[in-house]
């Protein structure tokens, strides 16, 4: 009896997976077609479910309010606030974010904020699209 799942273990070792991978670029030519679309602005793209209230997604940040206090930074649990000293602004790198929104609330300036954005997810980790400054 202690090993009764070990054949079906096994059987789905060497079968295909039902999902499909989730970057665009392995998505039918159909999808991506539509996705690039949406990039140059021709298309809109309708969340597939409607954000709630106070949703924690991607953080915009106002550069020009941003007075450089580092409260942001001293608060962040994961390390995600870069500062950068000749601009004396930050740098958020979203590959690291626990999307806690600690600094949006610690921030005198209210430079920092969440948006409904989610669909976050890249191969490369420090992509443009993953960085914000």
């Amino acid at each position: 009896m202690k090993f009764t799942m070990l054949p079906r273990t096994f059987a789905q070792m060497f079968k295909k997976p039902f999902t499909n991978k989730f970057p665009a670029k392995y998505a039918p030519a159909s999808v991506t077609g539509f996705l690039k679309a949406v990039g140059e602005g021709k298309a809109k793209m309708i969340p597939p479910v409607e954000t709630p209230p106070n949703f924690r997604g991607k953080i915009q940040y106002d550069k020009e309010s941003c007075i450089g206090c580092k409260l942001c930074i001293k608060v962040c649990p994961t390390g995600a606030i870069e500062f950068k000293p000749e601009d004396k602004k930050i740098k958020i790198y979203l590959a690291r974010c626990c999307f806690c929104s600690q600094c949006n609330d610690i921030c005198p300036k209210d430079s920092l904020s969440m948006s409904n954005e989610f669909l976050l997810a890249d191969t490369d980790k420090y992509s443009k699209d993953l960085i914000v400054e």
